[in-house]
Formats: structure tokens, sequence, C-alpha cells
């Protein structure tokens, strides 16, 4: 068998990756208490074994659908870029249920088309979050505990204008404004982290910057740019965003599939 080109492996191996969401767990999640109600900090982005895409908390009374489009960009050694896309669908009721589709990343203008591999629905009420898995066979929901709350409070990650420990660098909070995005007002903040050279080997300043626009009426981001060195760019944007009450059908389990049930305790009391 003759060996694959290393340029085809490159684009092999991004167009199996797709964005994931992460899991609010005790040990993930920045929780606090505000007069006797869990208080959790949100963040988009980053990369954990796979990409990590926005974050969409269990929000009761704030129904919205929309199209989350993601631009994944990484720096090549000659100096260019190798960028990976999809588009998929994101839903949640008035009871905080989620919906979420996971589709495939795949390069940008290239001739591989996504595929839509993982439906995934959570219940903040009876505590599942079901994974439905599309490519597998045979065709399986396995449903795992769901440990976010719809009566906590949900609110953006903001950095604080800071130095680093040890003189390694500084943070930097930067104020946006307001900017109307699908016709619902955000208010945008920019986050720098700096750390000095030579602190870890670099060269030069090592900056990680995070841009978020955040629509207080949803609860979310809109936008949310996230640009690290080590992972390139990421770049989230929302659009045919509805404020209308999605359709039931998209929270029930599809038909045709095994039901795998791998929760390991009760569910958490409210």
């Amino acid at each position: 068998m003759k060996a694959l080109p290393g340029f085809l492996l490159l684009a092999l191996s991004f167009s199996l990756l797709s964005a994931q969401q992460p899991q609010i767990l005790p040990d993930q999640a920045q929780n606090q208490e505000q007069n006797g109600v869990p208080t959790v900090t949100m963040h988009d982005g980053g990369v954990d074994q796979v990409l990590q895409s926005i974050y969409v908390p269990p929000i009761l009374n704030a129904p919205f659908t929309a199209i989350v489009h993601t631009e994944w960009i990484r720096s090549l050694s000659d100096g260019g870029t190798f960028t990976v896309v999809n588009q998929r669908q994101i839903a949640r009721d008035s009871t905080g249920r989620l919906y979420e589709e996971r589709w495939l990343l795949v390069p940008k203008g290239g001739k591989v088309k996504s595929l839509m591999n993982v439906i995934q629905i959570a219940d903040p009420s009876a505590h599942t979050l079901c994974n439905c898995f599309l490519l597998r066979k045979p065709r399986q929901c396995v449903i795992e505990n769901y440990r976010a709350s719809a009566t906590a409070v949900y609110r953006p990650s903001q950095e604080q204008n800071s130095p680093l420990p040890n003189g390694d660098g500084f943070r930097t909070h930067e104020d946006l404004g307001i900017q109307d995005i699908s016709g619902i007002a955000t208010v945008g903040t920019r986050d720098t982290t700096t750390i000095n050279q030579g602190v870890f080997g670099n060269d030069r300043p090592y900056n990680m910057i995070r841009e978020s626009w955040f629509a207080s009426s949803l609860g979310i981001n809109l936008k949310s740019e996230i640009t690290n060195p080590s992972f390139g760019k990421e770049v989230f944007t929302l659009t045919d965003v509805s404020q209308s009450a999605p359709d039931p059908k998209l929270f029930e389990i599809p038909e045709g599939f095994e039901i795998v049930d791998h929760r390991k305790s009760a569910p958490p009391a409210e």
C-alpha cells in the first residue's frame, strides 16, 4: 500500500474533526454562589482533543433557533494558512432543553463535503444528555448525566486588567461597545493575555486574544473570535437567529436508534 502524501494526510485529519460543546461538569465549570444561586462562568472555543465550539446554557424562557458557522484557521510553516469549516443547527426551548447538531469540519473551499455525525439533546429537568451517533453502525443514542442547571445564572467570561504572576505578562480587558447582529443587540469585549518574551522559550511576546459579542436576551455569544498562536484562530458566528419557539420534534430521540444508557448515578437534586 502506498503512503499517502503529507498534505493529504493533513487534510484528512482535519476533515475528521468535529466541533464539540464542552459539557459543564464539576471539574470543568467555574462555579460560584451569589445569594444562594449557582453562577457559572462561560466561555467559547478552545482545543481539547477536538475543537470546542460556542457554549449554549440551558436558560429558561429564552427560546431560539440559529445556525452556527465555524472557521478554524491555522498557520502553516511556509507562511500560509489551512482553514476548516462547518455549519450546524442549534436550538433551545422555553424549558431550557437544547438541540445541537455536530458536523465534521472540512477544508474550506475543498471537495470534501461535511457530514452530520452527532445529534445532541440535553434536558436539564431530566438531567439527561443524549448523543445520537449517525455515522456508527449500529446507530446508537447514548444517554449520559447532564449536570447543567436551568436555574443557574450564566455569565460570559471576562478578564480584568492585571499582571500575571511572577511578572510573566499581563491581562488587558477592552469594552468594544454595542453592535446589532441578526437584529439582536450584543455587547462586545476583547480580553488579551500577553506572555512576555522568554517565559517558555518564546522569542517574542505571546498574545492570546478572545473577542466576544454577547446577547444578554439569549445568554449566548452571537460571535466569538479566539486567537491563540498554538492553535490558530477560531471564529464562531450565529446567523438565521429566530427567537420563536423551536419545533418540539427536535427534542425527540430519532427513530431507528438503539438506546444505550451510560448514566452511573442518580440525577442531582434541584
